[in-house]
């Protein structure tokens, strides 16, 4: 087959993605110990963009020497050191012609791992669900965080820009900001993680203000000509059969407050991006995005099979796919289905990239949908 759809062109932002496929970002924990990107991450996101991939989003990276961090030996992008690490990744990528996005990631009440602090923040003093991830390093309950104060938000937000600036130097060629998987903006958009009394809790309204603010701080900061976008998620590493309250109602508000933001795109993920979204017969998250925000969509979601990708961009419910697991075990996917390859399936306890740090017997990395 030949998948027209998946090896089409597309523009966002005037950047021309060569074909529709994208690598998601993974947490990787393989940085150095204070955040400096190193040359077994160039040789991680150079081998995708060897692969045929049209983009790479990175890793989620904190943004700075506080309360941002989510797992020890994660990337930042919070001084000068860490932006002239980052600049080996970014040309080794766009030396293959791919695009190179920054993903900016505050981990909140999530963290289990800063090399800058013991405490969390969160919006309100309630711990995540479920327990710490032993793939990155952690075990047991996640510890209950501090409430957050006004001043901890307008530094939160000024992390954000700040970081976005970063990334703007290091030479990547966007940015995307975290608001899914249960990280702190997440926490502050899920009713039982937020009960705030502020104009930042309650109603779904005062849920989403930080995540429009810093929207806007940031593009107030890169300017008119810089991709922008977001992801955005109802499942959460520590909760991930969460749904949204009000079901389509909310995707409603929250897509089209975000579209009509000076975002580029939305990336949207659930556990399979062609299912119901919220409940029987209703639309997927990708398509709720897209009819609701009308701005590009990038969908995650077990889309490894070229056919199941292909249908879902061809019924015009996303314009772009990201692929983890399946990137994983296929590093050049784009480039094997277009020869008509056989795709390796993945294997979670085999597939360990040998350049990756092990934590005693524990896995290497842990697969974000």
């Amino acid at each position: 087959m030949d998948y027209k759809h998946l090896f089409s062109k597309t523009e966002v932002k005037e950047h021309t993605f060569r074909n529709r496929y994208v690598v998601a970002p993974m947490t990787r924990i393989s940085a150095e110990k204070d955040g400096r990107a190193n040359e077994t991450m160039k040789e991680y996101y150079e081998r995708f963009a060897k692969g045929g991939f049209s983009a790479i989003i990175s890793e989620g990276i904190y943004l700075d020497e506080s309360y941002s961090q989510g797992y020890h030996d994660q990337p930042g992008l919070a001084k000068d050191e860490h932006v002239q690490a980052w600049k080996q990744v970014v040309d080794a990528v766009h030396n293959h012609d791919s695009i190179m996005i920054a993903q900016l990631m505050h981990a909140g009440g999530q963290s289990q791992g800063n090399s800058y602090t013991d405490e969390t923040i969160a919006p309100s003093a309630i711990p995540p669900k479920g327990e710490q991830l032993g793939f990155y390093g952690g075990s047991g309950p996640f510890q209950t965080p501090k409430a957050m104060t006004e001043e901890d938000i307008e530094e939160v937000k000024g992390a954000f820009v700040q970081s976005a600036i970063r990334a703007k130097e290091a030479g990547f060629d966007g940015v995307e900001i975290h608001g899914a998987n249960g990280y702190l903006l997440d926490q502050f958009l899920t009713d039982y993680l937020n009960h705030r009394e502020d104009q930042y809790g309650g109603s779904k309204e005062n849920r989403l203000r930080i995540v429009l603010e810093v929207i806007k701080g940031i593009r107030q900061a890169v300017g008119p000509d810089y991709m922008v976008g977001i992801r955005i998620s109802q499942i959460k590493v520590s909760d991930p059969d969460h749904k949204w309250a009000e079901g389509e109602a909310e995707a409603n508000y929250i897509f089209s407050q975000l579209g009509s933001s000076s975002l580029d795109y939305i990336h949207v993920t659930d556990q399979d991006a062609t299912a119901p979204a919220f409940g029987e017969n209703t639309k997927t998250l990708a398509q709720a995005a897209k009819d609701f925000g009308k701005l590009p969509v990038l969908a995650n979601g077990q889309l490894g099979d070229p056919g199941k990708a292909d249908a879902l961009l061809e019924a015009h419910q996303a314009d772009l796919v990201t692929l983890g697991t399946s990137a994983l075990a296929n590093p050049d996917l784009p480039n094997k289905v277009k020869k008509g390859k056989d795709l390796d399936a993945f294997n979670f306890e085999k597939i360990l990239l040998p350049q990756a740090k092990v934590k005693d017997h524990e896995l290497q990395m842990k697969i974000e949908q």
